[in-house]
């Protein structure tokens, strides 16, 4: 036997593993729904009740995976904890529409990870489609397809009519091919951990991604947060199975309590060898955050959130995204982050801390949102993470101070003193500047200084009130204020705006 085949039996070859990334509403989630339901039959794909964060199909008799994040942020957060989850990234890009911030980011994202890249030019099928123009756009990121001369292939296809599917799904399996994705035979098991939940009936939930070795349904697994038996694993179509290879997603029960998405799971001998690495990783008690809120500036706002979400891994993502959002006028306290559906104690929490439910792919039953509307706490609900980001700013912008715009409008000299009693004076004067209205604001000038200021209650001409006096024109007004006028004052009339801020 030579070296050759020798060190060809102590490998074999494994499914390539995909992620699909871009700007929102680009037609990541369409392109993934037509390759399901076109690649995996009705029977079969009706039996996928629920969001697991991973699925494999068949091409030609090749198996592919495909991670169903809810966005890039997700893959990033994997990717932060050093899980290289994926070997290959499809970047989804509109066609008509072209680069756009969210496409940027995934670009820096897969760069990042320096996986191999395949372009997808989605909605092929739409009339303003400028396929050319895009790839230029993409070229400026240093992103250079096959056809401009570089190495990155790019497919225009349509999830609508599904045009270019199967050569997308053939691209990815010559790709796969020439990076001979292998793992070596007899390896122990590992692998990350792709989302995670608690169900009410089967407790801990998690979706893992098998990156070497096989997994048995007995084995005892562990992360650095938990670790347990397994009680049930099943394949993503929940069909259960005794055992699962190299990038197979798989879905167990049995943790003690619901693992952190991104995290690297081994198998153990026993539970006590599974316990002592999450004490290794148990992170020091750090009350910082905590007296961060005590000391938090009293005149400062603050906006109280509860965030609910399909799957621990959505709750990293949002939270990752909601700390981008500046803070120096107005604080975002999220009082607390869990996978579930809306429950009554998160109502209660949210009366008592005068702050919103925020959800994402969750459901409010119709007897909790009875509840909440007879406490008066607002639920909102989202399926993309940028529409929640967005609606969470919005939030915060309603809390900032409105931004005051000052408008001239002209200035009285004072010529004549009248009647005076409590806040109110009335005196004569001559417009030399502008025009003065009705209502208007005003600053009482003395010797080229602000010595106080009112406002207009009345404006008279000829003994007739009207709306206003135009410049070299004389008129009695009706002036508010607690600052006594005098002869030869100067008073500047003035409106002032209130314009929203936003964050």
């Amino acid at each position: 036997m030579t070296a050759k085949t020798k060190q060809q039996n102590n490998f074999k070859s494994k499914p390539p593993v995909v992620v699909i990334l871009g700007h929102v509403d680009h037609g990541k989630t369409s392109i993934l729904d037509y390759i399901r339901k076109s690649k995996i039959t009705e029977k079969e794909s009706g039996g996928i009740t629920q969001h697991i964060g991973a699925y494999q199909i068949d091409h030609n008799n090749n198996k592919i995976t495909f991670i169903d994040t809810p966005g890039h942020e997700a893959f990033s957060a994997m990717r932060s904890r050093g899980a290289k989850v994926a070997d290959i990234a499809i970047l989804v890009v509109a066609a008509e529409e072209g680069i756009k911030p969210q496409t940027k980011e995934a670009i820096d994202h897969i760069k990042k990870t320096g996986i191999p890249l395949i372009v997808a030019l989605n909605k092929i099928d739409k009339k303003e489609a400028q396929p050319d123009k895009v790839k230029g756009e993409l070229a400026k990121k240093e992103i250079i397809v096959e056809s401009l001369g570089g190495q990155i292939p790019s497919i225009e296809l349509s999830a609508k009519t599904g045009q270019g599917i199967d050569e997308l799904l053939e691209m990815i399996l010559l790709i796969a091919e020439m990076e001979e994705l292998q793992i070596a035979a007899n390896t122990p098991v590992s692998g990350t951990i792709i989302e995670s939940n608690h169900n009410k009936q089967r407790g801990a939930t998690a979706t893992l991604l098998i990156k070497e070795g096989t997994l048995s349904n007995k084995d005892i697994i562990g992360t650095d947060s938990a670790c347990g038996k397994i009680k049930t694993m099943e394949d993503f179509q929940l069909n259960p199975i005794k055992e699962a290879t190299a990038s197979m997603p798989t879905i167990v029960t049995g943790f003690s309590k619901v693992p952190q998405t991104g995290e690297k799971f081994s198998v153990f001998d026993n539970l006590e060898q599974a316990q002592a690495r999450i004490e290794k990783h148990k992170p020091k008690t750090d009350s910082s955050s905590e007296k961060e809120v005590l000391l938090l500036d009293p005149d400062k706002k603050i906006l109280n959130i509860i965030i609910k979400a399909d799957v621990q891994g959505s709750i990293e993502a949002i939270k990752k995204s909601l700390k981008s959002i500046p803070d120096d006028e107005v604080t975002l306290r999220i009082l607390k982050a869990e996978a579930g559906d809306v429950i009554e104690s998160d109502i209660k929490l949210a009366e008592s801390a005068k702050g919103r439910i925020i959800g994402f792919r969750v459901k409010a039953s119709s007897s909790i949102q009875q509840i909440a509307q007879q406490r008066k706490i607002k639920i909102a609900v989202f399926e993309i993470i940028y529409e929640l980001i967005q609606a969470v700013r919005e939030m915060l912008s309603k809390l900032l101070e409105p931004e005051i715009i000052r408008h001239p409008l002209g200035k009285l000299k004072v010529l004549a003193l009248f009647k005076k009693e409590k806040d109110r004076q009335v005196i004569g004067g001559k417009v030399i500047n502008g025009q003065i209205k009705k209502n208007a604001l005003i600053n009482v000038i003395r010797n080229e200084k602000k010595v106080g200021q009112g406002r207009i209650i009345q404006l008279q001409r000829d003994k007739k009130e009207i709306e206003e006096v135009s410049k070299d024109q004389e008129c009695g007004i009706l002036f508010q204020g607690t600052t006594i006028i005098e002869e030869k004052d100067i008073l500047e009339f003035f409106k002032e705006e209130k314009k929203k801020r936003e964050i």
